[in-house]
């Protein structure tokens, strides 16, 4: 009985033990580069990384998180997701203090957060950093796929790393880096050529880094926003484009049908006008293969009931009942080879015509 109650509870123990294990090893799906995101597309194994390093990581749920956080000494990291659009909130982190990294930020982002940073276009970000900046140097050769490419306006000195993937200028004595890939500082890209080692030295110049990447809509008219607040501003111009080309073409195509026309329906047309319309065309075409065929079919469906025949009967079986009811052979007639001139059709409908009158006469 004490052994029993010993196995009992082991088993209990062990079961214990797999269930907390289980639930702290689960993945924790999350937004773009959330910090507790254990997804392709968060950033857990960065943060955990940076933590392990010394660094400490303060992770803002929400702009006052932000505020209360911010300090000269920090490092405040703006990852640029979805729900990073309210100007108030933009205006609001850039009277903070401390140095900026922004991770691919939106043009909104970029011209209230780095506004001596201007778009350069895209580039295929990779390779060597071609630079001095202590940060790329050591990390050295990085392969992550697309990125923006960005420039100074003229008037800051701006250091540009990977033709323009990764800027960084000092103004009014703060520091801001801007990189245009958040790529390789994912779960997923940080395994890639020296992509650990970037994203280490840009995020961990600072012993404190307060991590923000929004994950939900913040401000008073947050939950107000529609769709249309969401898209950027060049969807309107484009939808306003294609509004404008649909009518342009709907103008168009009109003015080349021209106008309606009223036509009183039915239309009544004389059968003689059909026959004689269709016989045109197979002149026209020379069509007398057509032509005979046409007239033998109707000539055997207006025989068939006559003879007392049932619906598709055999060719022999036809010429049989014609040669026992008007007693001569009339299978050239109904079933021969198409007439090679017109004179031959026209002879070929007049067998037909007495072909017929033989029929009911007899």
């Amino acid at each position: 009985m004490r052994t029993a109650r010993w196995v009992f509870l082991a088993l209990l123990m062990i079961a214990l033990v797999s269930a907390l294990g289980a639930y702290l090893t689960a993945p924790r799906p999350g937004g773009l580069m959330e910090a507790d995101s254990t997804s392709p597309d968060g950033a857990h194994a960065l943060v955990t990384l940076l933590r392990d390093h010394g660094v400490a990581v303060d992770v803002a749920e929400d702009l006052d998180d932000v505020i209360a956080a911010a300090r000269p000494d920090t490092l405040i990291l703006v990852a640029q997701t979805f729900f990073l659009l309210d100007d108030e909130g933009l205006n609001t982190l850039a009277a903070l203090p401390g140095d900026r990294l922004l991770v691919a930020p939106s043009a909104r982002t970029r011209e209230r957060l780095a506004p001596s940073i201007r778009l350069d276009g895209s580039i295929q970000f990779g390779g060597q950093p071609m630079c001095e900046l202590r940060e790329a140097v050591s990390a050295g050769d990085v392969h992550f796929g697309l990125s923006e490419s960005y420039r100074g306006d003229g008037d800051t000195p701006v250091t540009r790393c990977y033709d323009g993937a990764l800027v960084r200028y000092t103004e009014s004595g703060r520091t801001t880096t801007v990189v245009g890939s958040s790529e390789f500082m994912t779960n997923a890209g940080l395994l890639g050529q020296g992509s650990a080692a970037l994203a280490m030295n840009l995020a961990g110049t600072h012993g404190r880094v307060i991590w923000y990447a929004p994950q939900r809509l913040e401000g008073g008219s947050a939950g107000e926003a529609s769709l249309l607040d969401l898209a950027p501003r060049q969807i309107r111009w484009m939808v306003l484009q294609l509004c404008l080309a649909v009518v342009l073409v709907a103008w168009w195509r009109g003015r080349r049908l021209g106008p309606l026309v009223a036509e009183q329906l039915p239309v009544v047309v004389r059968a003689s006008e059909t026959v004689e319309g269709r016989a045109r065309l197979y002149r026209a075409h020379r069509a007398r293969d057509r032509a005979a065929d046409a007239l033998r079919t109707a000539a055997r469906a207006r025989l068939l009931p006559r003879l007392g025949l049932g619906h598709n009967p055999s060719p022999s079986a036809v010429t049989a009942a014609l040669a026992q009811r008007i007693g001569r052979d009339c299978e050239a007639v109904l079933y021969g080879p198409a007439p090679g001139t017109d004179a031959e059709l026209l002879e070929l409908a007049h067998q037909l015509d007495d072909l017929e009158r033989q029929v009911t006469q007899s």
